[in-house]
């Protein structure tokens, strides 16, 4: 089940509310485990077994490890050493298992794949696990006591299979108590509906010229399609993963929470730097506080700094997929990082706005390439077209695909920037404020229209 489906937002979503708001307050996280459950069972029921034991085994080991943190520390450091190793083999078996046996068989084995179906959003919530064990060991937070309030908090079905990265010392206190206000509930709403529009109006049409052009053979691909088409999954993967996210922290407004910002309009940065600093904020954070920092982070001198960042970055790409394309696009962002690190950054802050932008364009959509293809022959075969391959800059499809979407381009790169939240602020703060409920439902019509002629509609990071 998918946020951006009729069943999810006309039936799912108003019997789960229902339900909520319906028993006392003590009794909410119990319902939260419970559809939250379903939530995720819709598509694939056995894995919901693999969920529940993840459950049981962290909050066990947290236990352990809470029970020892003051007066054994080498006992309790024992028990979170155990719990990252499970959460980790838990990952690495449904995630890696396959690619482990494939690279392997190209060293002479011969060894049968598993062909293990790989379960919805295991990085995501293997992540936000993994960060109670360790802020317990560190003294951040206290042990949760209710397994089911440690069950809500890793099934909670706004934020479980897309992020954003939601880390028990977020919500740890939300989880005993919250408050719930009608004026809450109205930004959740308006913060729902903003990312079902990113996603349903501008990330799914977006997407389609993206998949139109990817396809093209050689002889009807130019250079400026071949961009043409890396700028429309650009903008597909920014609005159908921010588009999810804004979903995701407005759901958890409706229920009491407030989830962590996971982007702030990244394609405005002036550097590569700035860009991951806006950019799937909370796993940038999370690889920070949690690999990069007790690696030494830049306390060791400048080789150790580097390594640490291509540690960072190699794994970063290993998260997002059990291919090479991910780790070689991990790796370089990772070098350009350093570079910037090392004298470009400097170059950067002095040169015009526009240029800075420009470069950090350019590396982002060279960074898309590496991202949008598994198979390393399409992905030289595409950057090939992008650099003159085809010996033609531009041609008549390249003309036609720029006609015809060149509204939904523009409004694209208009919502990339803070035009559109400046607007609305100001909006917000005249009279013409009474009708944004008309706006509200104006936007759910448009949207359901969208949503019921559909047959274009994925979500890019449940694959990871």
């Amino acid at each position: 089940m998918v946020f951006s489906s009729l069943t999810f937002l006309y039936a799912y979503l108003p019997a789960v509310l229902l339900a909520y708001f319906c028993v006392p307050m003590k009794w909410r996280n119990l319902v939260l485990l419970i559809v939250s459950l379903f939530f995720y069972g819709w598509g694939e029921p056995v894995y919901v077994l693999v969920m529940i034991s993840s459950i049981v085994i962290n909050w066990l080991f947290g236990k352990q490890i809470a029970r020892y943190r003051d007066s054994d520390r080498k006992r309790s450091f024992l028990w979170l050493k155990l719990c990252i190793a499970f959460n980790l083999l838990l990952l690495g078996f449904f995630k890696y298992a396959d690619f482990v046996i494939r690279n392997l068989n190209l060293l002479g084995l011969n060894l049968s794949t598993l062909n293990i179906a790989l379960p919805i959003g295991i990085s995501f919530y293997t992540f936000q696990t993994m960060s109670y064990p360790i802020d317990l060991y560190r003294k951040q937070t206290d042990p949760q006591k209710s397994l089911v309030s440690f069950g809500a908090y890793v099934t909670m079905f706004p934020q479980l299979i897309a992020g954003p990265i939601v880390r028990y010392t977020d919500i740890d206190k939300q989880l005993d108590s919250r408050t719930i206000s009608t004026a809450k509930f109205a930004k959740g709403i308006r913060r729902f509906l903003c990312g079902l529009a990113k996603k349903v109006l501008l990330a799914n049409n977006i997407g389609q010229v993206y998949e139109e052009i990817a396809v093209l053979a050689d002889s009807q691909q130019s250079v400026l399609t071949a961009w043409l088409g890396i700028i429309a999954f650009a903008f597909q993967i920014y609005y159908d993963f921010s588009g999810y996210s804004d979903m995701a922290i407005g759901l958890g407004h409706m229920l009491g929470f407030d989830f962590p910002e996971n982007f702030d309009h990244p394609y405005t940065s002036s550097s590569v730097t700035e860009f991951w600093r806006r950019w799937h904020m909370t796993l940038s954070f999370w690889f920070r506080d949690y690999v990069y920092i007790p690696l030494g982070g830049n306390r060791r001198g400048l080789s150790r700094q580097i390594l640490n960042i291509l540690i960072v970055w190699f794994l970063t790409g290993m998260w997002h997929g059990a291919s090479w394309n991910f780790i070689l696009w991990g790796l370089f962002y990772g070098i350009i990082l350093i570079i910037e690190k090392m004298f470009l950054l400097e170059h950067l802050q002095k040169a015009p706005g526009w240029l800075s932008r420009l470069y950090t364009c350019f590396v982002f959509l060279l960074a898309w390439v590496l991202f949008a293809f598994t198979d390393f022959r399409e992905l030289i075969r595409y950057f090939g077209m992008m650099f003159g391959a085809s010996g033609r800059f531009a041609d008549g499809l390249t003309v036609y695909y720029l006609r015809n979407n060149a509204v939904l381009l523009i409004s694209c790169l208009i919502g990339s920037t803070y035009l559109p939240k400046n607007i609305f602020a100001k909006v917000h703060a005249t009279k013409l404020r009474r009708l944004e409920p008309l706006l509200i439902l104006f936007v759910l019509f448009i949207c359901t229209g969208f949503m019921v002629d559909a047959t274009y509609n994925p979500f890019l990071y449940f694959r990871f």
